[in-house]
C-alpha cells in the first residue's frame, strides 16, 4: 500500500461535492493521493458536512445521498481506508499543537485534532483546501498535498 494520506473533512467534501475546490481535490487523488485515511472522525464530519450542505441548499438531498454512496464506494475500493485512532495519543497531540500555535493561526478545534490524529497516526501527507489548517499541518511537520 502507498503511503497514506490524511484527508481532513474540507478537501473530502470538495472531493464529492462539486464546489470551487473539486478540480484540485480531484487532481490530487489522481496524482496519488491516495489512500485516504478514514477515522471515525472523519466519517462522523464528511457525513454531517454533507447534511450542512443540505440544509445550506448548496446540494440536494439526492446530491447527499448519491455522495454518501460514492464514499461507501471508495471504502469498498480501498480510497478510503478505515483507520483506528489511538484517542488519548490524538488529544495529547492537539494540546501540544493548540498551545503552540491557535493563538497566532486561529485555528479550530476540529482543525486542530485532526491534524493531531495525522501526527498520532504517525501519517505523513496531509491533504487540505483550508488555509489556516495547510499552515498548522506544516509547522507540525506534515507534507501538505494541497
Amino acid at each position: 500500500m502507498a503511503a497514506p494520506v490524511y484527508a481532513d473533512t474540507s478537501f473530502l467534501v470538495s472531493l464529492y461535492v462539486q464546489d470551487a475546490n473539486t478540480a484540485r481535490a480531484v487532481a490530487a487523488v489522481e496524482a496519488g493521493a491516495t489512500p485516504l485515511v478514514f477515522t471515525p472522525l472523519i466519517r462522523h464530519e464528511l457525513r454531517n458536512a454533507l447534511r450542512l450542505c443540505v440544509f445550506r441548499r448548496q446540494i440536494s438531498s439526492a446530491q447527499r445521498e448519491s455522495a454518501l454512496h460514492d464514499i461507501d464506494a471508495d471504502v469498498e475500493s480501498g480510497v478510503l481506508h478505515i483507520t483506528p485512532v489511538d484517542w488519548p495519543k490524538a488529544f495529547t497531540h492537539a494540546e501540544r499543537l493548540g498551545r503552540s500555535h491557535s493563538e497566532a493561526l486561529g485555528t479550530r478545534g476540529m482543525d486542530v485534532l485532526h491534524v493531531a490524529c495525522a501526527l498520532a497516526l504517525r501519517v505523513k501527507r496531509f491533504a487540505t483546501v483550508d488555509e489556516r489548517q495547510r499552515q498548522l499541518a506544516e509547522l507540525a511537520g506534515l507534507d501538505v498535498e494541497l
